[in-house]
């Protein structure tokens, strides 16, 4: 049965949820950002050249190099180009713990200069085949690196006791390889798509999410408000956390975080318990917005049941159901990765 414990009373939390700012949002495209670098390194130059400032060369010297990281990285080749393209075999370059059961994993691409070739929102399909197996085992995850990071490509997968995959990934070191195929398109995204998303996580759920998240945050152009409630059992379980933290200290009037454990520590502040249909009620934006409005769900079978329903296979969503149903929301204004 659910918790009905929230982080602080409904009021509170909506005055804190409703500062966010109202900007109108713009249109944008890749090359808005490419030409608008381009611009601003052109705009820097003027600046200091007229004010005769001794760092004019420093300060023209940066601007440029950044517009051109950004020119090259759009024409940089990609090692995932979809369609009929087959399994690549990547090299694991470095493995990092992050908890008693979650790694970090660092593959390189094919090309030192290649980037991944991943759009807004799509994920990469792993496979392998143990000797003794008749079949082999094929499973989704979500990079947590840029897409346009050039060279490598990272993931962070949490280990399941009798799960094949991620006891695989678990059990190779530097220098082994896997085999990778994508993009698998799930939710596609623009510039300014929705005035206002929420994200509702669990665990490894958080990866689609982030993704999400640096798309917009990266984007000058996006002015989107981001919402995210994400439930874990423990505090070392929340992955990602000082990503997400210097998201909120960064953008403090377009991204709020709430957190819920099932064991917080002692003098945790934030939520406790699971997450609940009030907290939900109490922190998303209300669901009379329409398409301004798009919730996500990704998390375990157990979440999914309880706050939207299950979606029947990755090409099918399934019928909403659950808390978000129970509060107002549309079907077609979720979206169950």
């Amino acid at each position: 049965m659910f918790s009905r414990s929230i982080f602080r009373p409904a009021r509170q939390l909506s005055q804190h949820v409703r500062r966010y700012a109202t900007e109108p949002p713009k249109p944008s495209s890749n090359n808005t950002i490419i030409y608008g670098g381009l611009a601003a390194a052109a705009g820097v130059g003027a600046y200091y050249y007229l004010s005769g400032s001794p760092k004019a060369k420093e300060a023209v010297d940066s601007a440029k190099d950044k517009a051109t990281s950004i020119a090259n990285k759009a024409d940089a080749p990609k090692t995932f180009k979809g369609g009929d393209q087959g399994f690549v075999s990547l090299v694991l370059d470095s493995v990092e713990e992050i908890n008693h059961n979650t790694k970090k994993f660092r593959f390189h691409l094919d090309d030192d200069n290649a980037v991944s070739g991943l759009h807004i929102a799509s994920a990469l399909l792993t496979k392998f085949k143990g000797p003794e197996m008749e079949k082999p085992v094929i499973r989704p995850y979500t990079p947590v690196s840029d897409e346009d990071a050039q060279g490598h490509i990272d993931f962070i997968i949490k280990r399941y006791e009798k799960g094949p995959m991620s006891e695989h990934l678990h059990s190779l070191s530097p220098g082994q390889s896997l085999e990778f195929k994508g993009p698998i398109p799930k939710y596609p995204w623009s510039t300014n798509k929705h005035e206002h998303i929420a994200l509702i996580a669990g665990g490894t759920g958080i990866t689609p999410m982030y993704q999400l998240c640096r798309a917009i945050f990266n984007n000058p152009e996006d002015k989107t408000k981001v919402t995210l409630v994400f439930g874990n059992i423990s505090e070392k379980d929340i992955l990602l956390k000082r990503e997400l933290e210097e998201l909120e200290n960064t953008y403090p009037q377009r991204f709020r975080a709430f957190y819920v454990l099932d064991n917080p520590p002692e003098g945790w502040r934030q939520g406790k318990g699971f997450v609940t249909q009030e907290l939900l009620k109490t922190v998303l934006p209300e669901p009379k917005e329409g398409d301004k409005v798009k919730v996500f769900v990704c998390g375990p079978p157990g979440m999914y049941k309880a706050i939207s329903g299950m979606k029947k296979s990755p090409a099918d969503q399934g019928e909403l159901d659950g808390f978000l149903k129970q509060l107002g929301y549309e079907k077609d204004q979720v979206y169950k990765f």
